[in-house]
């Protein structure tokens, strides 16, 4: 099942935004309510801020121009609507903000956190309702036993109302723990030993006790923010509250399986000989590392690499690529997990690619969705060895066709991408040369040639009527 990530925007067009309250029929106290516009005005004049990019999901964007104007109205700023996203909506579009000289970006809707490298971000999720009552009433009913130790989550439009939940459910559960979003300073988080800080949430387990020792309650729909917390805490189990049917049940999701596909991809990324770097986002802090890393990983791995930025995924897309052998996709960690099944190629993530190239780093109960845990200084980077062993006698066979693989690294460093230099003008201009730019460049698609100066300029005439099985200048029958 492609997520919306990775689709090809048909259903974007295709679906009717629904006409919600807050849309000119409702009192201007429940938008200001919803959209929390005291506080992003606040942020915006308090560091004096005169263009302001306002970034909305598709499912707010019929609130949007009511919300710009209000912030308009309030700051005397600049306000430009982001609608249609680069890449997935839960991250920041600084790209397209810096298209419109934006100093700073509000942020509505659900958003992955991740942290982002050059404009300051204000996120406001959009305050969705929660009957406490009946999610506490949930929570009691999967965890009756009161000295239970429970980790419990939110989706982040409902982390308002966790400190209700908490008042509800802290006098009977001493060892519930509850997190804090990470995001915006986060004055509230948690300190000293214990501290779990990790996709945008932040809480303190019980020193004498590790995280996999909890379980974990969501409170929100199934999705991808789900998905990414089972896969990373799998030993963990898990249950969750849908506040849009009231109904608390354990997660049936069978993580071994989700892993055992995840393993799966690994192996074909073993047998690859030619791997896409797909640029899967542009805002995040340190993409740019990371693609340098993969580059290098690939490289002593005896492995080819492109690098390929083309916005959305779809399978489409990834289609024209016909000589890569597997894709490798840099994106948030909500994102990074694309099923891949509709997919001509698979797509893994950067660490399933470490796994794959890397002989140091072995399969664990920690699977890393964050791309900056894997970066020299991360909690899970894991160095090449410093010697380069020779042709092992061991043959290494790959697991899905049977055929032997080469088993030794490189120990040359990776080339630079402007290692290659070419005279292009008379002037002696250098300009720099990728082999795998020149490469795709051949069998790319250039449309019509334009040749300007080559055509004479004629009138206009009247052309031909009809359609196409039967112009009225051609004879019937």
């Amino acid at each position: 099942m492609a997520t919306l990530f990775s689709n090809d925007g048909a259903e974007v067009v295709q679906r009717a935004l629904p006409a919600k309250e807050s849309s000119g029929r409702t009192p201007a106290e429940a938008l200001d309510e919803f959209y929390e516009l005291q506080r992003a005005a606040a942020f915006v004049t308090a560091s004096r801020f005169h263009r302001v990019a306002l970034q909305f999901p598709d499912e707010l964007l019929a609130d949007s121009a009511a919300v710009a104007a209000k912030m308009e109205e309030a700051t005397g700023s600049k306000m430009y609507i982001l609608g249609d996203t680069s890449y997935g909506s839960c991250c920041v579009d600084e790209v397209a903000a810096e298209h419109v000289g934006a100093e700073a970006v509000v942020h509505y809707g659900p958003a992955c956190l991740s942290p982002c490298r050059k404009l300051p971000v204000l996120h406001v999720f959009g305050r969705q309702p929660l009957d406490t009552e009946r999610c506490a009433g949930a929570f009691r009913e999967l965890y009756p036993d009161p000295q239970s130790h429970v980790v419990v989550l939110s989706d982040v439009v409902y982390a308002h109302a966790l400190g209700e939940l908490e008042r509800l459910l802290g006098p009977e559960y001493p060892h519930v723990v509850f997190s804090r979003l990470a995001s915006d300073g986060a004055p509230d988080c948690p300190q000293g030993p214990g501290l779990v800080r990790q996709f945008g949430r932040c809480f303190a387990v019980a020193a004498r006790r590790e995280l996999q020792d909890h379980a974990v309650f969501y409170v929100g729909a199934e999705g991808l923010a789900l998905t990414n917390f089972m896969l990373s805490w799998n030993r963990c189990p898990f249950s969750s509250f849908d506040p849009a049917t009231g109904c608390g049940r354990h997660e049936s999701l069978n993580a071994n399986r989700a892993l055992l596909r995840r393993l799966y991809l690994v192996e074909r990324a073993r047998d690859a000989r030619v791997v896409g770097i797909l640029v899967g986002t542009l805002g995040v802090a340190g993409y740019l590392s990371i693609l340098e890393h993969l580059r290098g990983t690939l490289h002593r791995a005896g492995k080819r690499s492109y690098t390929l930025a083309m916005g959305k995924l779809s399978p489409a897309k990834l289609a024209n690529f016909l000589e890569v052998d597997v894709f490798v996709l840099v994106a948030c960690p909500q994102n990074s997990l694309l099923d891949s099944r509709d997919f001509y190629r698979p797509v893994v993530t950067p660490y399933e690619l470490e796994l794959a190239c890397n002989p140091t780093r072995e399969w664990s109960s920690l699977y890393v969705t964050d791309f900056r845990d894997l970066l020299p200084g991360g909690c899970a980077h894991v160095g090449f060895p410093d010697t380069v062993p020779g042709d092992s006698d061991v043959p290494d066979v790959s697991l899905i066709t049977g055929e032997l693989r080469a088993t030794g690294l490189s120990s040359s460093p990776a080339p630079s991408a402007s290692s290659a230099l070419a005279c292009r003008t008379p002037e002696l201009a250098l300009a720099e040369i990728s082999p795998a730019a020149s490469f795709l460049e051949s069998r790319s698609w250039r449309g019509l040639e334009q040749q300007l100066g080559q055509t004479p300029v004629t009138k206009a005439v009247p052309g031909r009527r009809g359609v196409a099985i039967a112009y009225e200048d051609e004879a019937s029958g």
